[in-house]
């Protein structure tokens, strides 16, 4: 999902500087929010999985060019399952920076732009998790719909803010148009694999119920809510 250089520059690139502040404002939040049911350790300890983890998924797991941006395994829904999701936003915006500041150096003026376009959605579905899912389970019973219906949104939010900076930066001509639709159609083939990996981690993780008073999962996790 990251933008590519020159799709945004000049004056436009200043709205990213907003976006960005107003997401790190509500990762503050969201961290302040688990730090009441959750020790300090813990969120420390699940902020640097989450980073570790959004590293990989970056640099090691497939990744390819398609139009504007480029495609990747990020699995939001399933760091937002497993972590929590303050330490997903933190681990997304860190491991980000990592990858611009030693491997993708290019990347870096874009960094605010491709930070918005991972954490808006993130927040989208914790919010989805926190209104729609069921009270009465723990993260780790639920439904292939519902892990779905969390991945849909992630991926089909990370298109659409790709595809709000590929206009705003270049306008409605037919070719961002099909750049932009080349990429959504390549992209939204993530679907196919997340929900996948969201219920083998969740079953891998209901077989650990030792690990639940650990801190390095999220209480959610064995938890209703």
């Amino acid at each position: 999902m990251h933008i590519e250089p020159g799709v945004v520059d000049g004056a436009k690139i200043v709205l990213s500087y907003g976006t960005a502040a107003a997401a790190a404002g509500y990762t503050a939040k969201l961290a302040l929010t688990d730090l009441r049911a959750h020790s300090v350790p813990s969120f420390a300890i699940r902020s640097l999985v989450a980073f570790a983890s959004v590293f990989t998924f970056f640099q090691i797991l497939p990744h390819f060019p398609v139009g504007v941006s480029e495609v990747h395994f990020i699995l939001g829904s399933t760091l937002l399952l497993i972590l929590g999701a303050a330490p997903a936003a933190l681990g997304l915006a860190l491991g980000l920076l990592l990858q611009g500041l030693f491997f993708a150096p290019g990347d870096l003026p874009q960094y605010f732009i491709n930070v918005t376009t991972l954490l808006v959605p993130l927040f989208t579905i914790s919010a989805v998790a926190k209104a729609s899912l069921p009270r009465d389970k723990a993260y780790v019973d639920l439904r292939y719909a519902d892990v779905l219906k969390l991945s849909v949104i992630f991926q089909g939010g990370v298109v659409a803010w790709v595809a709000f900076w590929a206009f705003f930066g270049q306008g409605f001509s037919s070719a961002t148009m099909t750049s932009v639709g080349t990429f959504g159609i390549a992209y939204m083939t993530v679907i196919l694999i997340e929900p996948l990996a969201d219920l083998a981690i969740l079953a891998a993780a209901k077989s650990l119920r030792g690990f639940r008073h650990s801190g390095l999962l999220t209480h959610r996790l064995y938890n209703p809510g």
